[in-house]
């Protein structure tokens, strides 16, 4: 299979405009909104941000097969894709919508909602795009192009959002309008990304199916079958996704890899406000560590392709694991000793993140492949499903520790405008969740990363 146009890198790569500003913005405000804008306690909006993610868990694996189903049928996944990118700028910005008159419990409820039915909406787009990289191209190295300019783009994305989401909520000078306003030109922003990269579906399929027969596709099922992959109700969707977990062993040590990173990153981001909030003595400090975290990021994302190729993904991916909990645990000092030194040390996390988020991405289509030579083609939908559920899993589990934490120190919630003060022990844990705790979870997940078998022999 010859090499991936330009126009095709591109345009997938647009995609992650969309997933990175969902991945980052509510994972960076939400529980700080909930907290220190309606007045919900710790707990409570560690309660929300979980079980709307529990949500993600259990749709994921159905919102797969039915895209496999999709594909076996219409020869794409792009129906998915746009129902998911044309809804969810509408349910993102109701879920900042909240009026703080309403009470913290009126609150509660309606950013649960909200943000279920966003979460939703979000799925049905994401799940079908993890699938696409494994039909795009079979080729070792050229997946990893494919994914190393997603991540550039994704990191780019993350500066986008993480940094301009906090300037358009001071925007107008009231809480209340400056998250709703952050709310509409984010949830606009990610849709329009994600609208453009559902291009990709059908013309890279049927480039690809000028090349090559279908019979000779690892990943897409001949027209009108059913995959092997899909039944007719949720259990056996469910019976399919998980099918690929007891399968592929090279499937499980990357997915549980990746789930623990996400659990540290997810941490950390949640964490990051609450860092410059309470620690650097500034809100707005949250901007310079997201510059800080991505600039080098921008810049590393193809080195880490780079090296890649020379070495392997498996071990570039292990490398840019032991940087960032080095990196993340020199941060702890920030205990003692506050100060503006912490944005080096992000620096150097945002260099080994890229290739955290580059590298395993650029894996998963070689297991999707691996996976269809040795048992049949057509579940890359459902290896999507799995693998963004357990994305999702980390993330929204980061969310939950850093709540826990912060309940358990008596962190003291505040309604918009308040003026309060932190308890020591409410500081320290904010601390040591931005840094001991995901340097750990990190470094615990280079273990099932050491038993991932499949090199580039195994694939090409």
């Amino acid at each position: 299979m010859g090499r991936l146009t330009r126009t095709a890198v591109s345009t997938y790569a647009v995609g992650s405009i969309g997933t990175g500003g969902f991945a980052t913005l509510p994972g960076l405000v939400l529980t700080y909104y909930l907290t220190d804008n309606l007045g919900v306690t710790a707990l409570l909006a560690g309660v929300i941000v979980t079980v709307a993610k529990v949500w993600d868990v259990v749709i994921d694996p159905v919102i797969g097969a039915l895209s496999d189903a999709d594909l076996a049928r219409h020869g794409s996944r792009r129906r998915l894709m746009l129902v998911g990118a044309l809804s969810l700028p509408v349910l993102f910005a109701l879920t900042f919508a909240v009026p703080p008159a309403l009470g913290p419990a009126v609150g509660a409820i309606w950013v649960l909602i909200a943000f279920l039915l966003t979460a939703t909406a979000f799925s049905l787009f994401q799940v079908p795009y993890i699938a696409l990289p494994a039909e795009l191209t079979d080729r070792y190295d050229e997946r990893t192009r494919l994914l190393t300019w997603r991540v550039v783009v994704l990191t780019f994305a993350i500066l986008l959002f993480g940094a301009g989401g906090p300037l358009l909520r001071k925007a107008t000078g009231d809480p209340t309008t400056g998250y709703l306003l952050m709310g509409i030109v984010a949830g606009v922003t990610i849709g329009l990304g994600m609208l453009v990269s559902t291009a990709v579906a059908r013309h890279g399929l049927r480039t690809r199916s000028a090349a090559t027969s279908t019979a000779a596709d690892p990943a897409r099922p001949e027209p009108g079958t059913n995959a092997g992959a899909t039944g007719g109700g949720i259990r056996d969707n469910f019976r399919a996704a998980f099918e690929t977990l007891r399968r592929s062993q090279p499937f499980r040590a990357l997915l549980l890899t990746f789930v623990l990173q996400a659990l540290a990153t997810g941490l950390m981001l949640a964490g990051a406000q609450y860092l410059a909030t309470w620690v650097l003595r500034s809100e707005d400090a949250v901007t310079l560590l997201f510059v800080a975290l991505i600039a080098p990021a921008l810049v590393a994302a193809p080195a880490w392709g780079v090296l890649a190729r020379r070495i392997g993904k498996e071990r570039a991916f292990a490398l840019a694991g032991l940087l960032f909990a080095v990196a993340a645990l020199t941060t702890v000092a920030a205990l003692w000793a506050p100060g503006d030194w912490i944005y080096a040390s992000v620096a150097v996390a945002g260099v080994a993140y890229a290739g955290m988020q580059s590298l395993p991405m650029a894996m998963l289509p070689d297991v999707i492949g691996h996976d269809a030579r040795r048992h049949g083609p057509g579940r890359a939908g459902a290896f999507g499903g799995v693998w963004t559920a357990g994305e999702t899993t980390g993330f929204a589990l980061g969310a939950t520790a850093l709540a826990i934490v912060l309940a358990a120190t008596g962190y003291v919630e505040r309604t918009a405008g308040a003026a309060i003060t932190q308890p020591d022990a409410a500081v320290t844990g904010i601390v040591l969740s931005f840094s001991v705790l995901p340097a750990a979870l990190v470094l615990l997940s280079l273990v099932p990363l050491a038993r991932y078998r499949l090199r580039r022999d195994d694939i090409e």
